[in-house]
């Protein structure tokens, strides 16, 4: 009897075919392009402490600020197929933002974050991100008509979270000026955690590793700054109001470019002396 041989499965995630393309991701590298409106606050830094894990610290100075960023995004592999067919391009998402230190270095972290596509999801579960699915709008500047505002003084823009039907947070963001940066929390390599439980389901993980990772061929648009105002609301799935009670530092808007491909590990379960070498991303 002649022996069966499997034939080569391709993709660079789940489900893996025999072409590839079923891929729920394509391969690296990854392009975006996008907006981002980022409102920047200040917490009790016990309220940031618990979202470190060990061996992860509070940043030296002002560890309790944190940012809340909505980005509305175009993304593409190399192929540059997906923006012929932009229900594979594009997605939003909202993510909050911390810093942490490690090793002596500080990095930026993100604690939550949402997504509203699937492909999305998966990527940020690759490289870190803990992204859930959600709902999310933002107002959309505009350069012809009434029906949006202007990336001048006194453009007002909205955007909102919500999670199985209910409202999560919501920001209202009014142009006063122009920034040189788009604030600090975000400003830093990201610095995430890669788990997964193992199948037995007996407390142990898979995976279990520290990554950091940064973005090439960045390209910033100029930052609008303002007042901004942040509900965060109650959810029997969510704990964004453990930020709470929180003050306002400022809001910022701004258009970005940049691409991605892999990352760095820093510390990993069964290589714990693994080496941290600096690396950051804006777009996930």
């Amino acid at each position: 009897m002649q022996e069966h041989q499997s034939p080569s499965l391709r993709g660079l995630m789940y489900p893996r075919t025999p072409t590839g393309a079923g891929s729920i991701l394509p391969d690296p590298p990854w392009h975006y392009s996008g907006e981002m409106l980022t409102v920047e606050f200040r917490t009790d830094p016990a309220n940031v402490a618990e979202l470190l894990p060990a061996p992860l610290e509070l940043a030296e100075d002002d560890p309790g600020a944190v940012a809340i960023i909505w980005a509305d995004w175009q993304s593409c592999s190399d192929s540059f197929e997906e923006l012929l067919d932009p229900s594979r391009a594009q997605y939003k998402e909202v993510f909050v933002v911390v810093r942490c230190r490690y090793q002596g270095e500080t990095y930026s972290r993100a604690a939550y974050i949402w997504v509203d596509k699937d492909f999305a999801m998966a990527r940020g579960h690759i490289q870190g991100y803990p992204k859930k699915m959600s709902e999310i709008w933002m107002t959309r500047p505009v350069t012809i008509g009434k029906a949006g505002p202007r990336l001048e003084n006194g453009g007002r823009f909205g955007a909102t979270l919500s999670t199985f039907g209910r409202r999560l947070a919501e920001a209202r963001f009014t142009i006063t000026g122009t920034a040189d940066s788009a604030g600090f929390v975000n400003g830093h390599p990201m610095l995430h955690t890669r788990q997964m439980p193992a199948i037995e389901m007996d407390g142990r993980d898979s995976l279990d590793e520290l990554v950091t990772m940064r973005g090439f061929d960045v390209e910033l648009g100029p930052v609008y700054s303002g007042d901004a105002e942040l509900d965060l609301l109650a959810s029997p799935t969510e704990e964004l109001t453990r930020l709470e009670p929180l003050e306002i530092i400022g809001g910022f808007y701004r258009q970005v470019g940049n691409s991605m491909h892999g990352g760095t590990t820093v510390w990993a379960a069964d290589n714990p002396m693994a080496n941290a070498d600096g690396n950051d991303a804006g777009a996930t």
